[in-house]
């Protein structure tokens, strides 16, 4: 284990899963362009279409023991994505999406929840730990939520917190300070599982921005007010 940065944790298991996962897809598709966690920018002659990865989403829970993480892979094409897998090794869930098929959980076809009273939603979030920006502006958002629903998680891994909201175990979910790996998978799969995803501005620059606010879309402009 080593670190990047600032509580910033990088683990030989992330550099080898990703070293394979380029291997493997390079194999595969040699024309595809790749964007890594570890490895950044591989260029390839499809100008494009690019592979994103994120080989080990949650590495911190992985260095401390704690069994929740995943692998998170996207395909993008002409800026947009259009095919996602988020893998939960522990539980073998593989949650899936091509753009315009819908979103599954292995065999399975999720959904985003039905509620609409926030006092009923599980929401997921992301608080924001030593060597990140925005310690007091996330804090009021955190108070308000927390004031109106039945529970907040933190689980520490942004592709699983999205394909939780994907399959309806939360509500919703919000963070900030993302890398474009961390939520170019659950995005889509959110998305094809009828759910809303946006920035804080409840407009479509989450990738760029890294500010990510996804839920079923009876909640959305609530929780957007919030934050």
């Amino acid at each position: 284990v080593s670190l990047k940065g600032v509580s910033d944790f990088v683990s030989a298991a992330d550099i080898k899963a990703e070293r394979l996962l380029i291997k493997e897809l390079t194999t595969l598709y040699p024309k595809f362009n790749i964007l890594a966690e570890e490895s950044g920018e591989i260029k390839n002659s499809e100008e494009d279409i690019r592979w994103i990865i994120d080989p080990l989403d949650g590495t911190t829970n992985f260095v401390f023991s704690i069994p929740h993480f995943s692998i998170s892979i996207a395909l993008e094409k002409n800026k947009e994505i259009i095919s996602a897998g988020v893998y939960q090794p522990l539980t073998d869930e593989f949650f899936w999406a091509v753009k315009g098929k819908g979103a599954f959980c292995n065999n399975l076809r999720i959904r985003v929840s039905n509620r609409n009273n926030f006092k009923d939603c599980m929401i997921g979030t992301g608080i924001p730990h030593n060597g990140m920006p925005g310690h007091n502006e996330y804090v009021p958002g955190l108070q308000k939520i927390m004031s109106e629903v039945s529970g907040i998680r933190r689980l520490g891994s942004a592709s699983l917190d999205l394909v939780y909201v994907a399959a309806g175990r939360f509500d919703g979910y919000w963070e900030k300070n993302l890398k474009i790996m961390d939520i170019a998978a659950g995005s889509l799969i959110v998305k094809e599982a009828g759910g809303a995803v946006t920035d804080f501005d409840g407009k479509e620059n989450y990738l760029n921005s890294g500010k990510i606010v996804a839920s079923n879309f009876k909640i959305h402009q609530k929780l957007l007010s919030m934050i």
